[in-house]
Parts: C-alpha cells; sequence; structure tokens
C-alpha cells in the first residue's frame, strides 16, 4: 500500500514540477525571463538550411532557409492558396549575446509591411535539444533530413492555438 501511496506523490508532485514552462501546448515553449536564454549558436540549427514545402491553412507553404554567414540565417516565406500569395515573411536567426533570437517581419501581396516600419516580431531562444530548438511559443523540430516540423502559437481573436507547419525538403 505504501508503494502505491509513494508513486501517486510521485505522479502529482513531479509531472507538475516537469511540466512548468511548457504552458498548455504540447509542442512550444513560453520564454521565461528569469532564466533568460542558453548559450548557442546557429551549429545549433543549421539543420533547417534548404527549401521546405508543406501545407497549411489552407494552402501551400514555402519556406528558404540560407546557410549560416555572418552569423546569421534567412528565410523568406510565403502562404499560397488557391494559386494567390496570401501574405510573405522574412525571418532571421541571429547569434546574439552568446545566444540566438529569431526575428519575423510579415508583408502582404505588395510586400507593404505588417508591423510598423522599425518593428519585428521577436521570439527569444528557449531551450536546444538534439533535435528540436524552442523558440519563445516557436519550435522547430527535426524529423529526418527531409522533413521538419515547424510548431508556432498563433493568436486568431484573443484565442491562441498552436499551428503545426509539416515540410518536406524540396529536392533542387
Amino acid at each position: 500500500m505504501k508503494k502505491y501511496m509513494l508513486f501517486g506523490i510521485f505522479l502529482i508532485v513531479i509531472i507538475p514540477i516537469k511540466s512548468l514552462g511548457q504552458g498548455k501546448f504540447q509542442n512550444t515553449i513560453t520564454y521565461d525571463a528569469g532564466k533568460g536564454s542558453p548559450k548557442a549558436d546557429l551549429s545549433a540549427i543549421k539543420w533547417i538550411e534548404g527549401s521546405w514545402r508543406g501545407q497549411a491553412f489552407g494552402g501551400v507553404t514555402e519556406e528558404v532557409w540560407t546557410p549560416p554567414l555572418g552569423g546569421s540565417m534567412m528565410c523568406v516565406f510565403k502562404l499560397v492558396i488557391n494559386n494567390k500569395v496570401q501574405f510573405y515573411e522574412i525571418v532571421t536567426i541571429a547569434e546574439e549575446e552568446e545566444t540566438l533570437i529569431l526575428r519575423l517581419k510579415h508583408f502582404h501581396i505588395d510586400l507593404k509591411g505588417w508591423e510598423k516600419k522599425d518593428e519585428t516580431v521577436d521570439f527569444k531562444l528557449v531551450k536546444v535539444t538534439e533535435d528540436k530548438v524552442y523558440f519563445d511559443e516557436f519550435t522547430f523540430e527535426k524529423v529526418s533530413d527531409d522533413e521538419i516540423n515547424i510548431y508556432v502559437i498563433i493568436d486568431d481573436k484573443g484565442k491562441q492555438e498552436e499551428i503545426k507547419f509539416n515540410y518536406k525538403k524540396v529536392k533542387s
């Protein structure tokens, strides 16, 4: 009987502690300013380099990531629905202060920005594992050399949800 009670206490105490910082979503983690960002460089995420294609939001998504150069990687993204571009993004992951930061800027199809001229959407690094890199509410997951998942928390009319983008590498 004592064994079962100890196991029950373990489940009640340890499992909630293990999930702290993970929030209500399975694949993304929220940045904790008290912990800060871990030390990291672009070698932790070099595997996202390449051209990727997937489906999301009822259309086709494309991302093209450049190799590391000058302390950063760069990406262009587009969403196409019914053969019409819906929007673009420019994304960078840069080495700053011995860690990584992801910055993103959205553009309408005429390349007019969504954010104000000097503003970006920034995601601080939270955690790095062998096959995942967690930014604040934005996760890259290496499934294989030819497949990645990206998980992003999106706020839609005050309701947050975790969106999964599954990409396959485009062969040249």
